[in-house]
């Protein structure tokens, strides 16, 4: 826990000294040692503080939303982007641009509705006899919604060319250009889920055990899945409106959270808490640096890091049982 806490501390250094901004990183550091001059001042306080902050809350989001929609639906495979939640958001996001919105609360409510909505397809999915039981065959109706949904949000680009001008970098993923205002718009959201997420964390953990053993230490199951929906909903609606739908973040944080503490959920949230920030900070100083003066979008390097460990998990002799 510690040596995550001193990695993401130093991750956050390097954000602030690195990117936007013709600023170099021993200006960077004078301004962060409270000494720098102007320019610097305002770069790394206006450009590279903002995008950071955001980059945290993004990855604190998916990552959670990952560990439980795979706590819930006992699927190690579950996560927000393979499974149609953040496309779920992003159409909608999509529509309401297409309808006229900019602003970025309604953005946000709209993504969060979006996100609700898939949220709930998928655990209906999850719920069909014979699907919940088969990682691989939930994973692939999971991708089909989402290419479904993708398909929509291109046919909303060629109808109208603001909405595409307005979405054509966001929907593959990125935090360049964001502001504190849309850190402040999500602040909220996180708050709620995290709360609803404080409540839930032990009648999860006993769900792990079955419906019977749930029921029988006095939780109620489908309550608990109803809190997972709707914070799930908040944390990764919020997140695709600031940033975009960020794959495989909220399956690569939790397996690794597993990987370091064990099964138990209210471990692993701890530790999705420090490596999803971790991830997507990582990502996205990846993203600034490879193509340099120029960036990639954030959703380019954490497919590139997500795909392999979809692979491995599918492809192991016996997928671990949640």
């Amino acid at each position: 826990m510690m040596l995550l806490l001193v990695l993401l501390a130093a991750m956050v250094i390097v954000s602030l000294m690195l990117g936007a901004g013709e600023v170099t990183p021993g200006r960077a550091l004078a301004v962060l040692a409270g000494h720098g001059d102007d320019e610097a001042t305002f770069v790394v306080g206006s450009l590279r503080a903002p995008r950071t902050l955001i980059g945290i809350f993004v990855g604190i989001s998916l990552g959670l939303a990952g560990a439980l929609l795979q706590a819930v639906s006992r699927n190690p495979l579950a996560e927000p982007g393979l499974l149609g939640v953040s496309a779920g958001a992003a159409f909608a996001v999509g529509v309401a641009l297409w309808l006229g919105a900019s602003a970025a609360t309604l953005r946000i409510a709209v993504g969060q509705v979006g996100a609700l909505l898939g949220c709930l397809a998928v655990l209906s999915v999850v719920r069909l006899r014979g699907m919940g039981g088969d990682p691989v065959r939930l994973v692939l109706a999971g991708a089909a919604f989402s290419a479904l949904l993708a398909s929509l949000t291109s046919l909303l680009l060629l109808f109208d060319q603001r909405t595409a001008d307005e979405i054509r970098f966001w929907v593959v993923g990125s935090l360049a250009g964001r502001r504190l205002e849309d850190l402040l718009a999500i602040l909220p959201s996180l708050g709620l889920a995290l709360g609803i997420i404080v409540v839930i964390a032990r009648p999860l953990a006993a769900l792990a055990l079955g419906e019977r053993v749930a029921s029988g230490l006095g939780h109620h199951p489908g309550r608990v899945r109803l809190l997972v929906v709707l914070a799930v909903a908040l944390m990764v609606g919020a997140a695709t409106a600031v940033a975009g739908p960020i794959a495989f973040v909220g399956l690569v944080v939790p397996f690794a959270a597993r990987a370091l503490v064990g099964p138990d959920i209210r471990r692993a949230l701890w530790i999705c808490l420090l490596l999803g920030p971790l991830m997507v900070l990582a990502a996205d100083i990846i993203s600034r640096l490879v193509v340099a003066p120029s960036e990639l979008p954030i959703g380019v390097l954490t497919a590139l890091i997500g795909a392999p460990v979809l692979v491995a998990v599918v492809r192991a002799r016996r997928l671990p049982t949640l």
